[in-house]
Formats: structure tokens, C-alpha cells, sequence
């Protein structure tokens, strides 16, 4: 019966070449969508399950409020971790603080490098069960260790064997690598840190850390903990909630309370609304898997439609059929398996274009996603799947077909009747509205992009670079330096900073000025510059001047950004004097609102002071009549003259900049890319319809054409029906999408609103390629002879 079921399926395909291939090939790049969207959703719903620890690890956090909101953080102080270690050590097996990632100078012998790695005390390893090639997770227990990564040792030894090779870490510290471990994969928090050295190295070498040992209200340090096997993070949160607080007695640190943030939650639920964990890439899951399902919908709306369109040429089958004694069971199997052959078949194309397409996949969506060729789950997935989608697909079909009177078929009477084609306009609409609802959100997540990308700075970005002072050597000789790159012609002005213009490292509390409520706990970002600081960046004064040599007193002279000045309520605030801590400042400027963190977000209140010290980067700006490559070959010898132990390794603030929009633009290019397989499946099903509706009314075509018709008649008449489903398709689409995207663009404090004209383009774009997919089948079957079609009456 099944070799019967599968040699009748073969022939109605071989037969009907044109459905047949708008079905297989439809299906296939529905599937194959699925199947990129599925691998994406696994990878992600997969992150940080590398660590074998996974359900255990857990990040240290805490809540303040300050400026009126509760603000999470996960900066803490140094003495809590020797705090949880010891008076929780049966709720926390390993517990370990680290340096944030950070990129540092590493030399072996004539190669030098700049890689990203940290200061981690001994437990991280084991934490995150390391698996090591050589040596053990144990190595940092040895003060001047290294462990690094498979690929780094490459980098840095090619073929040699590294253990125990000894690297030089910005020029200042010799370590010896005890350990290399297997490169953490693409899909985990971790997988940027190429080498781990000693915490204890780090604070011997760094005066302002061994100064924090026992300062609990300097939170400068991340502090990761293993929860024992009966321990429960919520009830552990609540148990050392007031750990930080019981250490520091003044009133401004009453609303700090310390939770822990599972390894579960860092990826998927990394966004907080007052202090609470409120969503994070979890929507973008949920958002691309109803896509994943929709845009297979669509294909399989395809095969219902076209096989239901041709009913009346397989009516006349089923009927002898039914007279010769098959039940409608026996009809449902065949059509059944007719529907499974075609997704096999299709199944086998779309795993050709998931192989061609994972590449630029992987690019676009940042990823590091292979199939798992291996993995029998994976087939056994697939192959559910595809099975699954056969039955979705053939099920109407199937019981529509079976359901047919075999006295009416044979007699000739039977007619589909004048609501048959109800179900497939309903799924035509239907098709529509979702690819319709698509280009809108694609629309909208563009603009919003392009709405932040023109948001004001209040600096200038082009040509600024920056570069990080990792050793001795450019703190020393950067007076020097300046005077060097200012002499070759190539730069306009230099500086050093805390921070970058793309960013705030620093905020404090500790500020009173008049007026100040006492009981108020703010926090305020700090950045920390030298006299050039404002030429160099290029930010702009609105009231009062710049930082000036001309000036003593400015060493105790602090500017405020338009935010800090309006958060204070200062009208006039030059002139104004400021305290932090048991220091007054001065007001000698007001500058516009540099945006220096998230582009979506409203600018941070911020302060700049004049604290050369307490620079960490050289911030240059080339000459803006030199091109940047020019520039470059000048200053790169500059650098390497004052600081020979290091690379020249600079970064552009404009680049910088732009990386904040790559979320962002990823999920619009993705969507886009989605929509447009949405739009060309939904497309591919309209044609296969346009063509069989032609065929069915070639002989009416052909009197309408003898009577007088013109082509332009025809072409109307032929496409008036499609046009119609697509309107309706506009009225539902339109206000479902701006819903959808109103809700979505509540998450970004500056964002854009969902312009008229984004709703009038996608209706016209959706008519246009309505009308263009209809039109060829339209004026072919205008244009065919009328004496052929008519011949046989």
C-alpha cells in the first residue's frame, strides 16, 4: 500500500512541474528559515552552558538609589568577597573576585600583542571548569602565573610548547604559564578572556588597590560565587541583602542591598527596571521563534492553497477511486504521504541553502553556529520536523480532497462551489498580513537605529582616537609625547582621560551644593582630564570657559554637564561652589550633554575635573587636513619611540560609537532578511495561484477577448482579486504592526516615533509586488490567442 501511496505521489509531481517546484522550493526556504532560526535559538538558550557549573554560578550585585532610581551594579567592594568566603563559606564553596576585562600588553621574545584577559583570584578557573590542555585549573595559586588559552599559546609560541614559557605583561611583570586551557566557545560570557593572571600580582602592583583591602564603600571590583548544591539564590539574596550595609554606618549607604544574579539569568535576563530583572535577548528569543513559525506558515499556507486551487482536476480521481472501494482514510494517506514525500524532498533543498546562507548567518547575526551533523538528536529532530510540517501542510488538503461526493465527481455536477475559495483567500490574507507586519517592524527598528545615530553628541567624533596607557613607560615620558605628536604636523590637539568619549568609567557619590536636600543619595559620572581635555574631544561650552593654564585655581575647578546642572537646580551655576567629600570645587563652565553611554538612553549627569593622574587613556585628534592612513604613519613611530615594549594599538571613537548599535542593527538586519524570505515565499504562493486562476479561466478570457476586451481589461479583471486580499491584508497588518512597535520602542528612552510614512511605503511596496508577481500571468493569459482556447467548442 505505502509503495502504491509513494508511486502515485511521484507521478502527480513529475506531472504537475510547475506546482510541484513552487511547493518544494517554497517549503525548503520556509524550513530552512526554521532551521536557522531554531540553531539561533538553541545557541542562545544554550549560552554559558559550557560551564559545567552552570546552574550554580552566580554573579554578586547590589541596589542603590541615587538620583531617585533603584540602579543595579555589579561593581563591589573588595572586602566582600573574604566576607562571603568566610562568614558563608557553607553557602559558597568558591568564591572569587576579578579585574573587569581589560586589554594588556603581552611580550615573548620580539612579539608583542595586545589581548584581553584579567586578574582573577584561584577559584575562578575551577568556577567555570576550565578544561585544560596543560597544567591544571589550580595554577593561579602561584603568584607570578599565567594560564592562557589554546590560542593565545598559538599566537604567542606557534608550535613550541608553552608551559612554563615566560610572558611580560605590560612591560612590568614576568609570569610563567602554568596552565593552557581549551578556548572558551562563542556562546559564553567568558569567551573574550584569553589569559588569567593572579589577583594577588594585581594588587601587589597596584597602590590604589592594596589602599581598597578594607574599604567597603570603594566598589570597584566584580566578585563571582558557587552556591553549594542546597543553596537557593533567591533565599542566599535575601540572606546577605545587608552585608555591605552592616559595614558602612552612614545614612547615604542605607539603600545598598547585595543580591546574587544567577549564570542563568546573564544572558537571556540582563536588563533591570527599578532594580528588577525586566527582560533582556529574551524577547529577541521569543520575537524570532514566532517569526521561525510564521515564515514556515507561510510555506505551508502555499502547499494548502495550490493543492486545495487544483481540487477539481483530482475530483474526478478521488471519485473512482471511492467507487472501487477505497474509504476516505485510505484517501487521506495518500494525500498525507504525497505532502510528507514533497517536505522530504523539500527538507533535503533547505539543508542546501541553510549550508550556503550559515556563513553570512553567522556574520550578521554574530554567531559561531555549525551544524551538528553528528548529533543524533539533531536528526531526529529534523526529521520530526519535517514530518510534522508534511502533516501540518497536507492536513487540509487531505480532508478537504477525501471529502469529495463520488456521484457528483463522475456525474460532472460536482462544483468546488462559490465559498471554496474562502479558506484560501482567508490564508492569502493571512499570508500578507505577516509579511506586511514584518517590513513595517524592519522599517521601524531601522529608523530607530538611524534616530539614535543622529542624536547629538555634543563632541566630535571624527578623527579621535584614543589609546590605553598600559605601562610605565607612556605615564613617564607623556609629556614627550605630546610634544612630539603635536610637532609632526599630523595632530591638533592631545590629552589624557579616565574615560573615552564612548563612555563612563567612573561614578561617585559623596557631591553637596546648595540648595542640596541632605537626605538626597545621588551619583554622578566622573570623568577626569588634563588641560586639553575639552579641545581634544571637542565638547561644547554654553556658559562660563575651559580648563586654563592661565587660571592656578583650576586645579580645584570642576565643569558640569547641562544634566548635572539641571539635576542640581542651579540657574547660574559658574561661580558656584561644589563639595565632594572634604574637597570644594568651583564651577567654571557648563558644557551640552556629551552622549557617552548608550545612545538610547538619557545622558548621565557627569563632572570633569582636572586630574591628570587619574588618566588611563591618550586621547589624539588628528589634523583634519591629513587623510587617516597620512596621519597614522606619523604618529605610529611617535608611539613606538616612547613606548618601544608595546604595539601601537589605538581605537577611533567613531568606530567605538557605532559598536553600541550592533544589537540593534543585527535584529534589523535579521528581520529584514526574514521579511524578505516572508515576502518571497508569500509571493511564490501568489504566482502559483495567479497562474492556476489563468488556466481556469483561459476560455472566458478568450470569449472576453473575441467580444472586445482589451489587454488592459484583462490584466484589471485577473488581478482586481489578489489586489483586494492584499488591501485587506493592510487593514489588519497596519495597526497590529504599529502596536507591536509602539510597545517595542518603550524600551528605549530616546527613540523615534512610527511615522505615517513608514504604514503608506510598506502598503505601497506590498500592492507594487502584488501587482508585479500577478501581472506576468495576467497578461500572458491576456495576450494568448483566443482561437486556440476556443478551438474545442
Amino acid at each position: 500500500m505505502l509503495r502504491n501511496y509513494l508511486t502515485i505521489a511521484f507521478r502527480n509531481l513529475l506531472k504537475n512541474k510547475v506546482y510541484s517546484s513552487i511547493n518544494i522550493v517554497g517549503l525548503s526556504i520556509g524550513m530552512a528559515v526554521a532551521m536557522l532560526i531554531g540553531l539561533w535559538i538553541w545557541d542562545e538558550l544554550s549560552f554559558n552552558k559550557y560551564h559545567q557549573h552552570y546552574n550554580r554560578l552566580t554573579q554578586v550585585w547590589m541596589t542603590q538609589t541615587w538620583n531617585g532610581e533603584v540602579n543595579p551594579q555589579k561593581a563591589m567592594p573588595f572586602p566582600l568577597a573574604n566576607e562571603l568566603r568566610t562568614k558563608f563559606k557553607d553557602d559558597f564553596p568558591y568564591v572569587a573576585m576579578s579585574s573587569w576585562w581589560g586589554d594588556y600588553i603581552l611580550a615573548y621574545g620580539d612579539k608583542k600583542i595586545t589581548r584581553t584577559g584579567t586578574a582573577a583570584e584561584p577559584d575562578l578557573p575551577v568556577m567555570l571548569s576550565l578544561k585544560m590542555l596543560q597544567g591544571t585549573r589550580n595554577g593561579l595559586t602561584d603568584p607570578s602565573s599565567i594560564l592562557i588559552s589554546q590560542s593565545l599559546a598559538t599566537t604567542l609560541f606557534g608550535d613550541e610548547d608553552a608551559m612554563n614559557k615566560v610572558i611580560k605583561v605590560d612591560n612590568k611583570l614576568n609570569v610563567k604559564v602554568t596552565g593552557v586551557y581549551e578556548d572558551l566557545p562563542h556562546n559564553s560570557d567568558f569567551h573574550e578572556l584569553l589569559f588569567m593572571i593572579p589577583w594577588q600580582l594585581h594588587v601587589s602592583t597596584h597602590e590604589w588597590i592594596k589602599n581598597s583591602q578594607d574599604a567597603w564603600d570603594s566598589n570597584s571590583y566584580q566578585i563571582f560565587a558557587q552556591l553549594s548544591p542546597q543553596a537557593d539564590a533567591t533565599q542566599l539574596s535575601a540572606k546577605i541583602r545587608n552585608v555591605i550595609k552592616d559595614h558602612l554606618k552612614e545614612d547615604k549607604f542605607a539603600t545598598q542591598q547585595v543580591f546574587l544574579h544567577p549564570m542563568n539569568l546573564w544572558h537571556l535576563h540582563s536588563e533591570f527596571k527599578n532594580g528588577v530583572v525586566s527582560g533582556g535577548r529574551i524577547e529577541f528569543v521569543w520575537l524570532f521563534g514566532i517569526i521561525g513559525v510564521f515564515v514556515l506558515l507561510l510555506a505551508c499556507i502555499n502547499f494548502m492553497n495550490l493543492s486545495t486551487a487544483r481540487s477539481e482536476k483530482r475530483a474526478k480521481e478521488v471519485g473512482i477511486r471511492k467507487t472501487l472501494g477505497s474509504i476516505r482514510q485510505q484517501l487521506i494517506y495518500q494525500f498525507l504521504s504525497e505532502s510528507i514525500l514533497m517536505t522530504l524532498l523539500a527538507f533535503a533543498l533547505a539543508l542546501a541553502w541553510v549550508i550556503l546562507a550559515l556563513p553570512a548567518f553567522n556574520e550578521v547575526a554574530d554567531k559561531a553556529i555549525v551544524l551538528p551533523w553528528s548529533n543524533s538528536v539533531f536528526w531526529v529532530l529534523c526529521l520530526s520536523f519535517t514530518v510534522l510540517t508534511g502533516l501540518i501542510a497536507g492536513s487540509y488538503p487531505a480532508f478537504y480532497l477525501s471529502s469529495f461526493n463520488p456521484v457528483k465527481v463522475l456525474k460532472g455536477t460536482f462544483r468546488a462551489g462559490r465559498y471554496a475559495a474562502i479558506p484560501r483567500k482567508a490564508l492569502v490574507v493571512l499570508q500578507f498580513t505577516v509579511s506586511i507586519s514584518l517590513i513595517i517592524g524592519t522599517m521601524v527598528v531601522f529608523r530607530q537605529v538611524q534616530h539614535a545615530k543622529n542624536r547629538p553628541v555634543g563632541y566630535s567624533r571624527e578623527g579621535l582616537l584614543y589609546v590605553n596607557m598600559n605601562t610605565k613607560e607612556i605615564y613617564d615620558n607623556y609629556e614627550a609625547l605630546k610634544n612630539d605628536l603635536l610637532a609632526s604636523g599630523a595632530v591638533e590637539s592631545v590629552c589624557v582621560s579616565s574615560s573615552p568619549v564612548t563612555n563612563v568609567f567612573s561614578t561617585n557619590g559623596g557631591f553637596e551644593w546648595p540648595g542640596k536636600d541632605p537626605n538626597q543619595s545621588v551619583m554622578l559620572g566622573t570623568i577626569a582630564g588634563d588641560y586639553g581635555y575639552g579641545k581634544t574631544v571637542g565638547f561644547q561650552l554654553i556658559s562660563g570657559r575651559d580648563f586654563s593654564k592661565d587660571f592656578s585655581t583650576d586645579s580645584s575647578a570642576i565643569i558640569l554637564n547641562e544634566k548635572a546642572a539641571k539635576f542640581m537646580g542651579l540657574e547660574n551655576p559658574v561661580g558656584q561652589t561644589i563639595k565632594w567629600h572634604k574637597d570644594a570645587y568651583h564651577v567654571i563652565g557648563v558644557v551640552k550633554d556629551m552622549v557617552m553611554d548608550s545612545p538610547y538612553s538619557p545622558v548621565l549627569p557627569t563632572v570633569f575635573l582636572l586630574k591628570p593622574d587619574w588618566a588611563g587613556l591618550v586621547n589624539v585628534r588628528i589634523t583634519p587636513a591629513l587623510s587617516t592612513r597620512e596621519a597614522l604613519s606619523r604618529i605610529t613611530p611617535i608611539f613606538q619611540q616612547h613606548d618601544p615594549g608595546s604595539p601601537f594599538d589605538y581605537k577611533f571613537a567613531d568606530q567605538e560609537y557605532d559598536l553600541k548599535f550592533k544589537s540593534e542593527e543585527r535584529i534589523g538586519q535579521l528581520a529584514s532578511f526574514f521579511a524578505a524570505l516572508a515576502i518571497f515565499i508569500s509571493c511564490l504562493g501568489l504566482f502559483g495561484l495567479a497562474s492556476f486562476t489563468a488556466e481556469q479561466r483561459v476560455k472566458e478570457i478568450g470569449v472576453r477577448k473575441v467580444l472586445g476586451a482589451s489587454i488592459l481589461d484583462l490584466w484589471m479583471l485577473l488581478s482586481k482579486d489578489f489586489v483586494s486580499l492584499v488591501l485587506v491584508s493592510l487593514l489588519i497588518a497596519v495597526p497590529v504592526a504599529w502596536y507591536l512597535m509602539y510597545i517595542w520602542l518603550q524600551r528605549y528612552e530616546y527613540r523615534s516615533g512610527i511615522s505615517w510614512w513608514i504604514m503608506v511605503s510598506s502598503a505601497a511596496g506590498a500592492l507594487l509586488i502584488t501587482l508585479l508577481t500577478v501581472s506576468y500571468q495576467s497578461i500572458k493569459a491576456a495576450l494568448a490567442n483566443p482561437v486556440k482556447s476556443l478551438r474545442n467548442e
